[in-house]
């Protein structure tokens, strides 16, 4: 059929990942932290800390789950090659999809271990535990400053890097929350807080990584960014002078940063198709920061005789 099928370019910079320095983030907030769970390993077993070591399981994570992302930063920047025609952008959706998977086990092993102390409690050494856990406080607020600025180099924000910040900033907040459990234990001699701080901990861990593995599930099966309103870019094209239909429309990630769309319009007899393809690619990137859209033009005719022109098509 005469189709018109155009894939245009001009508003795509595909390789606008965060600045180069936040390799630099990774690989000092992945030793900073590893050095933190030996740490809250050694100290928690020494204390008799239930919720030391389950901030020590839960930073672990997040140790893989850093060189998971850095390892997806370095890959997101690698040129595409002929095997490989858009690069490597989906490993850092492989990557939040890992490390919301191994957080996720995580905190089971932490649950089942609290609810163990629950019934059999232990003494703390509470002193201890405010120390190692302040050092806590200190190492991933310290890490989330350096992952502060997440920003590509069209000033759109990197998804990756921002979660690495919100999960560095959370887990400070958690060792804040044991260094609470540590105080209140030395205040009242109740043994039971800690292991109830633990499963606070191993709560807030669950509801925080659900939405990763969502978003990352979500992306890893092609959905629409959560970012992205795809009925609102379907009311924009359809609005576009001379388009009278909006149909085959698929909206997909191909990164953290990135997506992708592929639309049929179909035009007035009048319209220039040139005109047209370069006011919706131009559009969509500025409105909607879809940086790869193919458009295949139909007249109305042609659509009539589209096979792909049923909602239910594929």
């Amino acid at each position: 059929m005469p189709h018109d099928h155009q894939h245009d370019h001009d508003d795509h910079d595909h390789h606008g990942h965060a600045p180069a320095r936040f390799g630099t983030a990774f690989a000092l907030g992945a030793v900073l932290n590893i050095g933190l769970v030996a740490a809250q390993i050694v100290y928690g077993i020494a204390a008799n800390s239930m919720a030391l070591l389950a901030d020590a399981a839960h930073n672990a994570g997040d140790v893989l789950g850093l060189l998971l992302a850095w390892a997806a930063f370095v890959l997101g920047r690698r040129l595409p090659s002929a095997r490989r025609t858009y690069g490597w952008g989906r490993s850092t959706i492989l990557a939040a999809l890992a490390n919301a998977v191994v957080l996720l086990i995580s905190v089971g092993a932490i649950a089942v271990a609290a609810v163990e102390r629950l019934v059999a409690p232990s003494p703390v050494a509470g002193t201890t535990v405010i120390w190692v856990a302040g050092a806590g406080i200190v190492i991933n607020g310290f890490t989330a400053v350096l992952f502060t600025g997440g920003h590509d180099a069209r000033g759109h924000e990197d998804l990756n890097i921002r979660a690495t910040f919100l999960h560095m900033a959370g887990d400070a907040a958690i060792s804040a929350g044991v260094v609470l459990a540590a105080i209140a234990i030395l205040l009242t001699g109740r043994l039971w807080i800690d292991p109830a701080a633990s499963l606070a901990i191993a709560a807030l861990i669950t509801v925080t990584t659900w939405g990763v593995l969502r978003d990352a599930m979500n992306l890893a099966m092609d959905g629409v960014p959560a970012r992205i309103a795809q009925a609102e870019v379907e009311t924009w094209l359809r609005n576009l002078p001379g388009v009278m239909e909006v149909h085959d429309l698929h909206i997909w990630g191909l990164s953290t940063t990135e997506a992708a769309l592929t639309a049929h319009l179909v035009r007035a007899e009048t319209v220039d198709d040139q005109e047209l393809i370069r006011a919706a690619s131009h559009g969509l990137a500025a409105r909607f920061r879809i940086g790869h859209a193919t458009l295949q033009v139909e007249t109305w005719a042609v659509a009539e005789s589209c096979r792909l022109r049923p909602a239910d098509i594929v």
